[in-house]
């Protein structure tokens, strides 16, 4: 029987529960086509493998390849010169009434061309595969008009043809209410849900909805209207909640069987509860909370307690987590939210793969998953998320490509 690869003589986390890692010393792993057909410790291998000449990996760490699970990658400009007036005392809002913030970042989405969103995009990209991610999901939202929201998608969905990556978008038209809306929030979600999601969904360019459940943006009422036109299409859903404030947002997120509720540094024992009953994942934002000196420290402990799944992600966008690390992610979810470095790389790979639906197919190193791995230049896991500014990865492995 013939089989694609064999790797040899690594150290392999297979993030699979049970053992700390899920770690194999001195492992091996057979691949047959795209799909991982045996793991274990190389002294175990069986006969019927024994004759395929491996690639000897001399001790390396592997690891499911990485996921990046929240980002808004896809935009038009920056927003470096309003970072520099908050440092220099302006506040958000001085900021947002002279045309700044986030609907400065729609202006310039509006103007920019699909080639121009795709050329400024791929940089973003290419810095986060560099650093193993495989995976990675990229919401629309900065364009809160129809023709915009269709553009940010198609333009998320040729990077994944661009490069060796799968993406998985996420319509996100409540993200914001544009200039033509204001004052007129539910008038803008019935745009959003009669006439914008519908255009998206015709083409098939969402694989899940989102929404930003706050003060500044929409409240739990106005993004129900949003979830059932979701479920009308079959579509998941997604919310970032509780970042600013407590609406009640994850609670709502987990009422509808949300994939994740996203920021949930505000969240309370309700919603912790609500959620770990739903096994609706966390997805912690560290960057975010460090770009905007946040002080507000996600609940950690309860959700433990309560068996929450905990992803985390970098939030990759222009104005609260200008952050295209991965590794950095972990690190700062680390030092920042006192995880685990055990948690962190659970939080990029294993919860990663639930927090997007796709639990099943990727985020652990099993037998009949797909073959995306990584591979590091690390004597232990918990040198991913130790090491700042350095990048340890060796290759990434998918499916025959080494």
């Amino acid at each position: 029987m013939s089989f694609s690869t064999l790797f040899r003589n690594a150290q392999i986390a297979t993030m699979t529960p049970g053992k700390s890692y899920g770690l194999i010393e001195n492992g091996a792993v057979v691949i047959s086509a795209d799909r991982i057909k045996w793991v274990g410790a190389e002294k175990e291998l069986p006969d019927e493998f024994a004759g395929i000449q491996g690639k000897n990996l001399e001790g390396r760490l592997v690891t499911p390849a990485l996921i990046d699970c929240h980002t808004h990658l896809v935009y038009g400009g920056s927003r470096a010169t309003e970072f520099e007036l908050r440092l220099n005392g302006a506040s958000y809002e001085e900021i947002a009434r002279n045309g700044g913030g986030i609907l400065s970042t729609v202006t310039a989405t509006r103007n920019a061309s699909e080639d121009e969103l795709l050329a400024q995009s791929l940089p973003r990209l290419d810095a986060l595969l560099s650093e193993g991610v495989a995976t990675i999901e990229i919401k629309s939202g900065y364009g809160l008009d129809i023709e915009t929201e269709i553009k940010m998608l198609r333009v998320a969905r040729q990077l994944g043809k661009e490069r060796s990556v799968r993406v998985k978008t996420s319509f996100l038209g409540a993200h914001a209410i544009p200039p033509e809306f204001s004052g007129k929030a539910d008038a803008y979600i019935d745009f959003v849900c009669e006439e914008v999601l519908p255009a998206v969904h015709y083409e098939n360019l969402a694989d899940a909805v989102d929404g930003f459940c706050e003060n500044i943006a929409f409240s739990p009422n106005q993004i129900s209207k949003v979830f059932e036109k979701a479920k009308s299409f079959g579509l998941p859903v997604k919310l970032h909640a509780e970042q600013l404030s407590n609406l009640g947002g994850a609670t709502l997120a987990a009422k509808y069987g949300a994939l994740s509720a996203d920021h949930l540094e505000f969240l309370d024992q309700t919603g912790v509860e609500v959620m770990g009953e739903s096994g609706t994942v966390a997805v912690l934002l560290p960057g975010a909370f460090y770009t905007l000196r946040e002080t507000q420290l996600p609940p950690l402990d309860s959700l433990r307690k309560a068996e929450v799944p905990i992803a985390i992600a970098t939030d990759c966008n222009p104005g609260s987590s200008p952050l295209t690390s991965i590794l950095l992610c972990m690190n700062m979810s680390c030092t920042l939210f006192r995880m685990t470095p055990e948690e962190a790389l659970c939080g990029v790979t294993i919860v990663a793969a639930q927090a997007l639906g796709i639990g099943d197919e990727v985020g652990t190193i099993e037998v009949g998953k797909k073959a995306e791995l990584a591979v590091w230049n690390v004597d232990q896991p918990a040198e991913l998320a130790y090491r700042v500014g350095f990048n340890p990865l060796e290759k990434i492995f998918k499916g025959d490509l080494l």
